[in-house]
């Protein structure tokens, strides 16, 4: 069965919620729904009402996890946002959004005190400790009650992804039942895939802030079972907490699985997962080689998942499906899938052409231009994919329509890298785009066009890079780069980037080190 938290309170109130995997330290679902709880009364304190917006801006954390909840059973819409955007990157999405309190870990000292210099809301919480400007979150809900208030209402995430014009967007998703209690039909799909329960312990070791482990870990709370939170990934320190805990299932993205497949096979075999159940990942393509590699290793466990912020659909596929049709997605296991092509009509198996999903609608907040451009006339959504199905209905996907790179697991946008390039006095024109790597299953690339051809060399690379840096979270900034005299534009100024990948295949040798 699915229930809040507070249910599980009150059945199991002393059951492990939340542990630390690295100081064991739990958070019984006691203490999640009393935080959780007064959190929440906070929030109406400061004048936060249903409908309006905060933001969460913490490393993995149990108190990421109370905080969400405490939006959920507020009827409020809470944003997390990297901590490691740049500080202009998050002053944005805070403005965008129209938080009207943020939440910020004390560890940030630094960016908490630069958000101060722009559009910062009036209500400012820090955890961990008072800053400068921010009061003690722990002060804060500790003066509140623990009971719930007799008026609860439903709030859900609202999550920013980075746009093709350079600006993040944001994902809102309509509240269609105002309770609190139960969970939302997709969550109950996948528990019911999952066969998640009160015994279920859930390794999440990817942060929280990206849309897939903050729904899953909040998924598990639906169902009575123990999310172990890692503060960041580390293979061997994954296997030691499956070990550990007895974990029954593992959220891996690709770039995971190869790192724990780089381990030495006697370190691997050292660790007792007898427990593991199901590896569960999905976030970016995953290498066949990787894949068949993992099965082999853990056995017919690993369990895929396509979907996308957006939440409009979503496909499954299990390790047996899967060897039996490698390299597939799977099938749709929530909304209705359709390939079409550039006219809108469906095409016939093996045929690449546009995905999409006729299910759960969505729109991108205070942006009617991109939510249309995201629908047909019959009112399905794509996530802007490419790919084919097959005669059995199982998806193969084989492009990113808007040329999206996907590095370790997370979204890159190019034209907002390209734009900061572009605006560098040495730099006339520039293109960024994914090239394959075997760690993080794309890596960023930049191909610039200096205003002064003769400058260009390793110390001007090096140069454009830490300028990427200055202004963007460096995980989306070129690991390598190279220069060209000109770039292939059209006339009317469209970038034929297809010509610069395809020459890039041909000549890798062609890219310059990192900066």
């Amino acid at each position: 069965m699915s229930a809040h938290p507070r249910h599980w309170a009150d059945v199991d109130p002393e059951r492990p919620a939340i542990i630390e995997a690295r100081t064991g330290r739990a958070t019984t679902y006691r203490e999640l729904n009393d935080r959780s709880s007064r959190c929440a009364h906070w929030l109406r304190r400061a004048g936060i009402v249903p409908g309006d917006h905060v933001a969460v801006i913490l490393e993995n954390h149990p108190c990421f996890l109370e905080i969400s909840w405490a939006a959920q059973r507020a009827g409020v819409y809470f944003t997390p946002i990297s901590w490691r955007f740049q500080p202009e990157e998050i002053l944005y999405i805070l403005e965008h959004s129209g938080a009207k309190a943020v939440f910020i870990s004390h560890a940030q000292a630094a960016l908490a005190a630069r958000l101060l210099q722009g559009t910062c809301p009036s209500a400012r919480l820090s955890v961990g400790g008072a800053l400068d400007g921010y009061r003690s979150y722990e002060d804060a809900i500790a003066g509140t009650s623990g009971l719930p208030r007799a008026e609860e209402t439903r709030g859900v995430d609202m999550l920013y992804s980075s746009g093709s014009t350079g600006k993040p967007k944001a994902i809102k998703v309509p509240v269609e039942d105002p309770c609190v209690d139960g969970a939302p039909p997709l969550y109950r799909l996948f528990g019911r895939r999952f066969a998640w329960n009160p015994s279920t312990v859930y390794l999440m070791p990817a942060p929280l802030y990206h849309s897939g482990p903050l729904r899953f870990a909040m998924a598990i709370g639906y169902f009575g079972g123990t999310v172990v939170l890692m503060e960041k990934f580390d293979a061997l320190a994954a296997l030691a907490a499956c070990e550990r805990y007895a974990v029954t299932h593992a959220q891996w993205v690709p770039t995971m699985l190869v790192r724990l497949l780089k381990l030495p096979r006697e370190v691997r075999e050292r660790f007792d997962l007898s427990t593991l159940k199901f590896v569960i990942h999905g976030a970016a393509p995953v290498s066949v080689d990787v894949k068949r590699a993992m099965i082999e290793w853990l056995g017919p466990i690993l369990d895929e998942c396509y979907s996308g912020t957006e939440g409009n659909g979503a496909t499954l596929i299990d390790s047996a499906e899967w060897l039996a049709h490698p390299g597939s997605v799977g099938k749709a296991a929530f909304g209705t899938l359709h390939v079409l092509d550039e006219r809108g009509r469906e095409v016939p198996p093996g045929t690449i052409g546009d995905v999409y999903f006729d299910g759960a609608k969505f729109e991108y907040f205070k942006d009617p231009a991109r939510t249309r451009e995201a629908y047909n006339e019959r009112g399905w959504s794509t996530l802007g994919d490419i790919g084919y199905m097959d005669a059995e209905g199982y998806l193969y996907l084989t492009d990113r329509k808007n040329d999206v790179i996907i590095t370790g697991g997370v979204n890159i946008y190019p034209i907002e890298v390209e734009h900061v390039l572009a605006s560098h006095p040495l730099v006339l024109d520039a293109a960024v785009f994914g090239i394959p790597d075997e760690d993080l299953g794309e890596a960023i690339h930049g191909v610039v066009q200096l205003a002064d051809p003769a400058a260009a060399g390793p110390e001007v690379g090096r140069l454009l890079v830490d300028y990427c840096r200055a202004k963007l979270a460096h995980f989306k900034c070129p690991r390598t780069l190279e220069f060209r005299a000109e770039l292939p534009r059209h006339d009317t100024g469209k970038l034929y980037k297809r010509l610069l990948k395809a020459e890039h295949a041909a000549n890798p040798a062609a890219r310059k080190p990192r900066g």
